[in-house]
């Protein structure tokens, strides 16, 4: 499983965010995007999205910016990849719907595959945004 681009940096700027959490009262793209080296439509999108799952609050306008929705220990990186990426499925037979795999009807492993898609969640949950925003040496 390799994560998208898009993902990758939602994950950068919300780590920035992080740092920034309670030091000031909104954040706004321009300052992210400098202290991140993101480009700044690219900051704009993921306040969009983000904002849309409910891990940012954002405000437009004059005095307007974004900050975090919940403290930092409790924003997970399984939460940041799922508001980009949606729901996380290593297959795509897992998705509700979805009938496009020619083994779909004798597959013996399909079974199994909402326990493995459970413990990568499960792994990307146990990782705070808290301890993605600790500078390291």
């Amino acid at each position: 499983m390799k994560l998208s681009s898009l993902a990758d940096y939602a994950v950068v700027m919300m780590s920035a965010a992080a740092r920034h959490c309670g030091v000031s009262g909104r954040l706004n793209a321009t300052l992210i995007a400098e202290e991140t080296g993101l480009p700044l439509p690219t900051v704009q999108k993921l306040v969009s999205k983000l904002s849309a799952a409910g891990l940012i609050e954002s405000t437009r306008g004059t005095g307007g910016g974004f900050r975090l929705a919940r403290p930092p220990a409790t924003i997970t990186l399984a939460d940041i990849v799922e508001a980009i990426e949606g729901p996380i499925a290593m297959t795509a037979c897992v998705d509700s719907g979805r009938h496009d795999c020619c083994i779909e009807d004798n597959c013996r492993v399909k079974p199994h595959w909402n326990a493995v898609n459970g413990a990568v969640r499960g792994a990307l949950a146990g990782v705070s945004l808290a301890s993605l925003s600790v500078e390291h040496a």
